[in-house]
């Protein structure tokens, strides 16, 4: 017997392309209107995030996988990924408990700017 693949028409993977392409133009644009301070770091977020989606789904075939072995791939980067995020939001109550304890200034004096 001869192994049978799913096809997939070429037309899906244009139109991920086109829509990688827009998304990297947007992303682009974030820097070159040049947006600051959050708004910039959260659009760049979510173009990235979106174009890894369009890239895992359609490119590397995770649209057409049972849900378990999807599952089993997204669920420990994402578990990771809270992880990180809750060690990001106790590090101000960490340093702050480390600086008291240590008899530091809470608020330093800030460095000068460099020279050029």
């Amino acid at each position: 017997m001869a192994d049978t693949g799913q096809q997939h028409p070429i037309s899906v993977y244009f139109w991920i392309w086109a829509l990688l392409f827009v998304f990297s133009a947007a992303s682009y644009m974030v820097d070159y209107l040049a947006f600051q301070g959050y708004t910039r770091w959260t659009l760049i977020i979510i173009f990235m995030m979106l174009k890894a989606g369009f890239i895992v789904a359609i490119f590397m075939h995770m649209r057409w996988e049972r849900v378990a072995l999807i599952t089993a791939i997204l669920v420990p980067p994402g578990a990771l990924l809270v992880l990180v995020g809750l060690m990001a939001m106790e590090s101000d109550y960490t340093w702050l408990t480390r600086v008291v304890h240590f008899g530091a200034d809470p608020a330093p004096v800030p460095l000068p700017p460099p020279s050029h």
